[in-house]
């Protein structure tokens, strides 16, 4: 390439959205790359990513059920403080509890982020009776759900629709794009139905769910 006077396209660095949290009192990793559940609110992943606009970046923070593949809660903002992911579970508790659903076999797992290993963090999901688990330092793979998700909300709406002026279009357009991939964008990994689908058809045929234990 360098003969023939060619130069590769170098992807521009973004923020760096992973601060390793203190390694006391650390979780650990429950999930060890099995990403899989045999029903909704076993397993969630979360993590957060960012967007480059005109007015500064905007970061977006998601918490996905892997059994469905339902984003259950999202939030966007201009700091990546702890308030950013935790209201991003506060919707998915919100969204899964006022319809009845029981939370006290879930298993949270994030990266090491100190937005996840906050105080306010690991309180709220131990109210809600949710066991935290992380990944390992600097490994995508350990949280590659999540990664993935990222990649292809990057792929479907910010690149495909952007520039962006500033946080309330892409807070708007945002919503617009959970609203159709829980409901109307067809997910090969779940037989090519949305994720409120697979979670309709799982309930319609699991009416009374039994007691399971919490797999690690």
């Amino acid at each position: 390439m360098r003969r023939e006077g060619l130069r590769g396209i170098r992807r521009s660095r973004g923020p760096k959205t992973t601060i390793p949290g203190p390694l006391a009192d650390r979780p650990g990793d429950l999930v060890e790359r099995r990403f899989t559940a045999e029903a909704p609110d076993l397993l969630w992943v979360a993590d957060i990513t960012y967007i480059r606009t005109f007015s500064g970046w905007v970061y977006a923070a998601f918490v996905i059920d892997v059994f469905s593949r339902h984003v259950v809660g999202w939030q966007v903002s201009t700091t990546m403080h702890t308030a950013l992911a935790l209201d991003a579970l506060e919707m998915g508790i919100w969204t899964r509890q006022r319809t009845g659903r029981d939370l006290a076999r879930l298993i949270h797992h994030s990266d090491r982020g100190v937005q996840y290993r906050a105080i306010r963090y690991t309180e709220r999901l131990a109210d809600a009776h949710a066991v935290a688990s992380v990944g390992s330092r600097g490994d995508s793979y350990d949280n590659a759900m999540a990664e993935a998700f990222n990649s292809l909300f990057k792929a479907e709406l910010i690149r495909n629709r952007g520039p962006w002026r500033g946080i309330d279009d892409v807070e708007i357009a945002v919503a617009e794009y959970i609203d159709w991939f829980n409901n109307r964008r067809l997910h090969g990994e779940i037989g090519l139905i949305p994720p409120i689908e697979a979670e309709t058809n799982y309930y319609t045929n699991h009416p009374v769910l039994e007691t399971r234990e919490r797999v690690h």
